[in-house]
């Protein structure tokens, strides 16, 4: 028997006795990111409904407006100092429902219902792969690591995945319709298999967390206006937004490595310096020369 499991089998019992709130009366603030997930949640479960009823395109409008809420309802939580355990595990659930489960609906119910049982084979790999990034995520919040590395996700994160392996159906409505060849059915089943293995993967990826932080007083309105213009196409030319957006992603994933292992390399540099300028204990005898001593008291005077 692991000697660690009773320790490990211990912190479990008590994570679970747990109370989810220490005070008989939570603050209204605490409740705000949670309305923010809930939302999200029902964004999510009508994505899946439009889908089984072939409403495709309000099915992508919702799974888009639950990631908006996804990435607004973390911040305010921050913002509000209203994070708890309790919403940190409504918020997997509701990832799971709206980036696993919704996107491979949608993609089985437009294009691979036609292919039976190999399609839905890889839109489930999709689905499992998004519940155990999220898992891993999880397990890995109470892990100790440089603040830089906050910037990084391990893998693709759920969100960004669910955008970005919905590309064969935005480039279907722009006029490349991977159903017109079985070749280019093969493809979106690979590719939707690649972004399962994205997920959880190692690779670290740009999540953008410390940008909020703190932004300089000339890059304010420019952020207002590429926000707003963003927004504009995004309502405007929907389906090229989405496709350049996720193209561009994809393509960003690479410098996001790069950057991580020279933010790596440059976290090890100062200790290795540091211990190769650090003086080594010189004994009065040196090994290397045992017929020499070293007399490190200061010399007299001569008289």
């Amino acid at each position: 028997m692991d000697p660690e499991m009773p320790h490990i089998e211990k912190e479990i019992t008590r994570r679970r006795r747990r109370r989810l709130f220490s005070h008989s009366r939570v603050p209204v603030r605490m409740l705000v990111p949670n309305f923010f997930t809930l939302l999200g949640l029902c964004a999510g479960l009508t994505s899946i409904r439009m889908s089984i009823e072939g409403r495709w395109d309000v099915a992508l409008a919702a799974i888009v407006f639950a990631a908006m809420l996804d990435g607004i309802d973390g911040r305010v939580a921050r913002l509000l100092k209203a994070s708890s355990r309790f919403g940190a595990e409504l918020d997997s659930l509701a990832d799971f429902v709206n980036f696993g489960v919704a996107p491979a609906i949608l993609l089985f119910t437009w294009g691979l219902v036609d292919i039976k049982s190999v399609g839905w084979i890889c839109v489930m790999m999709f689905a499992l792969a998004s519940a155990l990034r999220l898992a891993r995520f999880n397990v890995a919040v109470d892990e100790e690591k440089p603040k830089w590395q906050s910037n990084f996700f391990t893998g693709m994160p759920t969100p960004a995945a669910a955008i970005v392996v919905l590309l064969p159906f935005y480039l279907a409505k722009l006029g490349l319709d991977a159903n017109a060849s079985r070749i280019a059915m093969g493809v979106v089943l690979v590719y939707t298999v690649l972004i399962a293995v994205m997920m959880v993967s190692t690779i670290p990826t740009y999540s953008g967390k410390l940008l909020g932080e703190r932004i300089r007083r000339e890059y304010v309105l420019p952020i207002f206006i590429l926000a707003i213009g963003l927004v504009a196409c995004l309502l405007t030319f929907p389906y090229e937004t989405l496709a350049i957006a996720s193209l561009a992603y994809l393509a960003v994933i690479p410098l996001s490595w790069r950057r991580f292992v020279a933010k790596e390399r440059e976290g090890q540099a100062p200790s290795d310096t540091a211990t190769q300028g650090q003086p080594s204990a010189v004994s009065a005898t040196s090994p290397a020369d045992p017929g020499r001593v070293v007399d490190l008291r200061p010399a007299e005077p001569k008289r």
